[in-house]
């Protein structure tokens, strides 16, 4: 919704790929910027539905879609020209259901991109961390899709209703990068809020994984930690980061917590 600023370049780099039986489906939610008409323009398949949120959204697209393989990609993100095809061939080759396809923040933006981006590349092959994102349409359907309740970790419920289910994912070197990243701390501290608001849904629905996952002390970073070493300045960076923006979404957790149990007496 309102990705005018990024919507572009990210319909552009799908245009651009190597792979070219592709269909390009618009859900929009109820943009008020000029996102359909842009959608509309670089010929993709648009489907106004007002209010849907991204999970429900991935969802009906998911129920449109004509071809064997779903991949689902955000509005703020440019993919590698060749992303598409390196990940039908591997899914192809089997056994792989779905792919993990990592987002790596633009880290000329600031330094929390540079921050958020070593952090992320410590999650290639940790899929409950870096979750799938492309998957045979079949496979997707068979776990019951996107929970559309589920606002904050809808990914991760995704991923884990695909693990409950013993499918197979595989992961490539090819990846997204994000151009959607917060510039600042208080940016991403404001995003997280919202987003713990509404993690009740999500931790309700994943009491056996979900605690796991939200927890900031993660064996893919323990594994990972000569990154931290060789970049001092972004390791503190990402302790601080880390700290902020955990506070951030338990204070949301608990506001929340707090205006449910008040409306309930």
């Amino acid at each position: 919704m309102n990705s005018r600023r990024t919507l572009e370049k990210c319909i552009a780099s799908i245009c651009a790929q190597s792979y070219d039986s592709i269909e390009t489906i618009v859900v929009d939610g109820g943009s008020s910027d000029n996102s359909v008409e842009v959608s509309k323009r670089m010929g993709c398949r648009v489907y106004e539905r007002k209010g849907m949120g991204m999970a429900e959204a991935t969802d009906f697209g998911l129920s449109v879609a004509r071809g064997k393989y779903i991949y689902r990609v955000d509005s703020d993100v440019v993919l590698d020209g060749c992303i598409i095809e390196e990940a039908v061939d591997r899914a192809e080759g089997g056994p792989c259901d779905a792919i993990s396809i990592l987002w790596l923040p633009d880290d000329s933006m600031s330094f929390w991109a540079k921050v958020r981006r070593l952090e992320k590349e410590c999650y290639k092959g940790d899929f409950a961390h870096s979750g799938i994102r492309f998957i045979r349409k079949d496979v997707a359907q068979s776990i019951g899709g996107w929970n559309g309740t589920i606002t904050a970790g809808e990914d991760y419920d995704f991923y884990n209703r695909f693990r409950d289910s013993n499918y197979v994912a595989c992961a490539i070197d090819l990846h997204e990068t994000h151009l959607g990243e917060p510039i600042s701390i208080l940016d991403a501290m404001k995003k997280q809020y919202k987003y713990g608001k509404t993690l009740r849904q999500f931790l309700r629905a994943n009491k056996e994984h979900g605690i796991v996952q939200m927890n900031p002390f993660r064996i893919a970073l323990v594994k990972n930690w000569r990154k931290f070493v060789r970049h001092p300045g972004l390791a503190c960076g990402f302790i601080f980061y880390t700290a902020m923006v955990n506070l951030a979404a338990i204070f949301g957790l608990v506001t929340e917590s707090i205006r449910l149990k008040g409306g309930s007496h």
